[in-house]
This record gives C-alpha cells, sequence and structure tokens, in this order.
C-alpha cells in the first residue's frame, strides 16, 4: 500500500483511464444502470441482493433516473477503453455534444434491450468481466467483475465498524433475529434509523421527533412487507456539523491508489443527495489519508477494485467521522474527473447537480446556452428531454464553473436568468 504521504492524484479525466490497467486480462464492460425493483424492471432485484429504492410503487426510483439519466451522466465520462452498456439510448445531440467536449468517441457504447440485457450478458461470450454499481441478482456470479457476494457485504451500511475508520455509534439489527417492534431504540432524539443498501438517501432516516420515527417505522414496515429488507441499523447522529465531505479515489488490483478528489456534499434537509461543490486545488486530501488507507486495505483484502467514495461529517470541533462508504462510482465522480481539464482553464471551483431543470427543447437549450457551453461555465453530463401538460422541458444532470467561488455564483445566477432551475 502507498504511504499515507504518499498518494497522488490520478491524471486522467474518464472513467476508462481509471481502470485502464485492471482490465487487461480479460474482455470487460461497464453496466452503467444500478438494478431496480420496481414493477417496470424486466429483472427486479428481489431475491438475494436486496436493494432500498422505495418502498411502494409510487414511490420506487423510476426508470428515467435508473435507465437514461443516472447512467448517462457516467457514460458522458467513460472514455473509450471500457464498453458501457446502456437500455436506452442517450439523444444523438447528447452524444455530439459530448463528443465535442469531452473528446471522446463513444463508439464503444452498447445499447441492449432493457428486457433482455442481464440474459445477453449473462451468455454472450463477448464481455467475460462486467464492472457494476451493484450486484446483479440475474446476472450469472462469475460475470460480476468484483465477487456479487463480497460487493453486497461492502455495500451494505453495516460494514462501517469493519474499516478502520472513525465512525458514529451504530447497533446492526437483523430482523430475521428480532422483530421491528421489539427493536431497542434511543431515549432521546435526534438519531437516525438506516435501512442496510439504500439508494441515494433512500432508506436512511432521520428521527427528530415522534412524528418521525412513526414515518420511519411505518416506511420500514412496508420495505419488510415486500421482502427487501433484513438488516437495519440504528444510529447516533453526529451534532454541530460544519462540513460534509465525499472523499473519492480509485484502488487497483495491484493494492495502489489514486486520488480522485473531494467534494463538500449538497444534501436536503432529509440526507438525500442533491450534488456537490468542489475547490480543485484548496482541498487538502491528507487530512483523509489515513481514512483512505483504511478503507484501502479493507478493499484490497476482499478482492475490490474500483471508485470508492466515503462520506465524512467534520464537527466544530474538527473531529471526523465516516458515515457512510460506496464500492462504486459516485455522484459526484464526473465532477472530480473535471479537475485536470477546468484547472487547465483556470477554473478551480465547480459546482455538480442532478436536479437542474429548463423549459424547451433540447434542441433549444443547446441554442440559449451555447456561450455558457462553449467557456465550459457549463457542463452537462445527462439531458433529458420531458413533455407535461403540453410544455416540453430539458432534465440535467449539470456542473457550474468558475475561476472562483464568486464567479461560479455570478456564472449561476446568469443561468438562471437563462431559464436554469434548480428543483431543489
Amino acid at each position: 500500500m502507498n504511504s499515507k504521504s504518499n498518494f497522488k492524484y490520478f491524471q486522467g479525466s474518464s472513467l476508462s483511464d481509471l481502470f485502464a490497467e485492471d482490465i487487461t486480462d480479460a474482455s470487460y464492460a461497464f453496466i452503467l444502470n444500478y438494478p431496480a425493483t420496481a414493477n417496470w424492471a424486466a429483472f427486479p432485484n428481489t431475491k438475494k441482493y436486496f436493494i432500498q429504492d422505495g418502498s411502494s410503487e409510487t414511490t420506487k426510483t423510476s426508470f428515467d433516473k435508473i435507465g437514461q439519466k443516472e447512467p448517462w451522466k457516467n457514460l458522458a465520462v467513460l472514455g473509450n477503453a471500457i464498453p458501457g452498456i446502456v437500455i436506452s439510448q442517450p439523444p444523438k445531440l447528447l452524444i455530439d455534444y459530448w463528443e465535442e467536449h469531452f473528446g471522446f468517441n463513444h463508439s464503444n457504447m452498447e445499447l441492449i434491450d432493457c428486457s433482455t440485457y442481464l440474459d445477453d450478458l449473462s451468455q454472450s461470450d463477448r464481455f467475460h468481466q462486467l464492472i457494476t454499481l451493484f450486484p446483479f441478482d440475474h446476472l450469472k456470479p462469475e460475470k460480476h467483475a468484483v465477487n456479487p457476494d463480497t460487493h453486497y457485504h461492502l455495500l451494505n451500511k453495516a460494514t462501517l465498524a469493519e474499516l478502520g475508520v472513525p465512525y458514529p455509534k451504530y447497533v446492526t439489527y437483523h430482523l430475521q433475529q428480532v422483530n421491528l417492534a421489539d427493536i431497542p431504540l434511543p431515549e432521546q432524539f435526534p438519531y437516525l434509523i438506516k435501512t442496510s443498501h439504500g439508494l441515494s438517501g433512500e432508506g436512511t432516516y432521520i428521527i427528530n421527533n415522534t412524528r418521525e420515527l412513526n414515518y420511519c417505522l411505518e416506511e420500514l414496515r412496508k420495505y419488510i412487507d415486500i421482502q427487501l429488507l433484513d438488516t437495519i441499523i440504528v444510529s447516533e447522529f453526529i451534532k454541530n456539523i460544519v462540513q460534509n465531505y465525499c472523499v473519492q479515489f480509485y484502488i487497483n488490483k495491484a493494492r495502489e491508489i489514486k486520488l480522485i478528489g473531494t467534494t463538500s456534499q449538497l444534501v436536503t434537509s432529509e440526507g438525500n443527495y442533491l450534488g456537490g461543490m468542489i475547490n480543485y486545488r484548496e482541498i487538502d486530501m491528507n487530512r483523509f489519508s489515513k481514512m483512505i488507507a483504511a478503507i484501502g486495505k479493507y478493499a484490497h483484502q476482499h478482492k475490490y477494485f474500483g471508485v470508492i467514495g466515503f462520506d465524512v461529517l467534520e464537527d466544530k470541533d474538527g473531529q471526523m467521522y465516516v458515515i457512510d462508504v460506496n464500492f462504486r462510482v459516485n455522484g459526484s465522480t464526473p465532477l472530480c474527473l473535471q479537475r485536470h481539464t477546468l484547472l487547465a482553464l483556470g477554473k478551480e471551483v465547480a459546482k455538480y447537480s442532478s436536479s437542474y431543470r429548463i423549459f424547451g427543447s433540447l434542441e433549444s437549450i443547446f441554442l440559449t446556452l451555447k456561450p455558457e457551453l462553449e467557456r465550459k461555465d457549463l457542463i452537462i453530463l445527462s439531458a433529458l428531454e420531458r413533455k407535461e401538460s403540453g410544455a416540453i422541458y430539458t432534465d440535467i444532470y449539470g456542473v457550474i464553473t468558475g475561476e472562483t467561488l464568486a464567479q461560479m455564483q455570478h456564472i449561476e445566477e446568469n443561468l438562471q436568468s437563462k431559464g436554469l432551475q434548480s428543483l431543489s
């Protein structure tokens, strides 16, 4: 393992660059979407690798997020070395924009019918190993680039205590051994209750009062009724928080670590993820070196290779607590990958959000925002055109940039004057 003072920034700008040295032993591809449990999913993860993506059909994560917006965001920065599996084709206008602004040709995009894709990939001789964000019930175990049982264990929020990092006190309860009603809860608010494998903030409940506790318990009972939950965590609530970081690095098969970046996370009061802010020059990742080394050691012991992002809370006394570790590409990984491109343009500050919207077609917004796009004041990672009640609008996952924080905020205000809204 590299010594803690020896960690160096990754010098590339794509996911392909990150994985390049680890994909020479077989034919690899990257499944860019998460599994789902909704009725629309042809291959629901309801057998072994449970994912908490909504407690009822009305609250399940939608296809447009899992099958389009999220995977397209990573496809934008995938690069050319790894084929990217998508189950819904991005608009040609978006691909053309990516090719112009990221410099990748996207000829490695593999569109596979969403009704057959896991069967096709399980049976295909073309791809031997598939990099995933989460293990798939319906993909042959040997096709997963990381053993799926191991990956599921690593992604379990109850694994936190094994990683050798400072963390909030918590207790894990296995619902096969104890009834939900019999779990002893803290006498004082606030505290947290988490499901083991919640998706994008789903399954994390901040309990401030009896009303919020009752809502949480109702949600947990729904998950239990549909047999998608077997583990919950009851955690202390860290108070007097001054920073919420997401620290990201890559660990390769040879146990070497490359730094990707650290963002300040943007979250709702309920803890749902909105995006991240980054200052490419100011953040000192040496502050997190011991945590990176410990998590990297644990990952390597479990034969994991790939991107790791861990969330860190810092309180007013400077004490830091790791609250979650994601052994996968993270939401703000594409933001971190812009480091060298933006620094070369003198842009040191950037903000990623998954909640932008602008009225108009994709074609019209490329015209409206052309000056900002050409200057890379705005970088579009994902865009989905929608129509509702006769009105056309486009949802955007994007990055707003600036030389300084003040300039970035000015650019954001200018974009708002052109119609770019933040739904958060």
